[in-house]
């Protein structure tokens, strides 16, 4: 029966923990998806290994492609990997518990902090630290990877596609995926 009981507290605290982590991810990030990806680099693949960083870049590929908010849609995919759909429901109210508890706070004084000087121009500085902190993400991301000339085609497609002819991401993501299955067939002909 102890041993049952030691069980059963083992799970417990292994769903606290993915709790924690999701909790701290949605707390500390300001600005949305792509804000949160160093967030995630560091709670959930450098501090607790959960995830891969492919793994990371995946589920944030399928986040962009699915309906709903990106965070909450990697945080969905990645408690499942981690515990099935319990972790799953576990880290997506984990990621959207803070921002629920803050906006529920302000809601009451929303109208007197939007004309309040001070409060946005600190805003416009979050806004301008968030912009230096995906422009990072993106180079780290561009980095890793975009290494093959053909990886660098399709990169340098899907910007051209994106701001000159402002296709929506998901077409872009979804024209990349076709280009490169059509890679991967012709080398299975070969």
């Amino acid at each position: 029966m102890s041993g049952m009981r030691f069980g059963k507290v083992i799970l417990m605290s292994e769903y606290l923990k993915i709790f924690v982590s999701f909790f701290k991810v949605g707390l500390f990030t300001f600005g949305g998806g792509a804000a949160m990806v160093p967030f995630f680099r560091k709670e959930l693949i450098e501090k607790h290994k959960y995830i891969t960083e492919q793994e990371l870049m995946d589920y944030y590929a399928l986040g962009q492609c699915t309906p709903g908010i990106i965070a909450v849609n990697v945080a969905t995919f990645t408690g499942y990997k981690i515990k099935g759909i319990y972790g799953a429901c576990l880290a997506t109210l984990a990621i959207i518990l803070p921002s629920l508890i803050v906006i529920l706070s302000l809601a009451g004084i929303l109208q007197i902090l939007t004309g309040n000087s001070i409060v946005s121009h600190v805003f416009s500085g979050i806004r301008l630290g968030v912009v230096a902190l995906i422009f990072n993400e993106v180079f780290k991301l561009y980095q890793k990877n975009v290494i093959s000339k053909y990886q660098k085609v399709i990169f340098l497609g899907a910007v051209l596609l994106l701001f000159t002819f402002h296709i929506s991401p998901v077409s872009a993501i979804l024209l990349a995926s076709c280009v490169g299955l059509i890679k991967y067939f012709r080398e299975q002909v070969k």
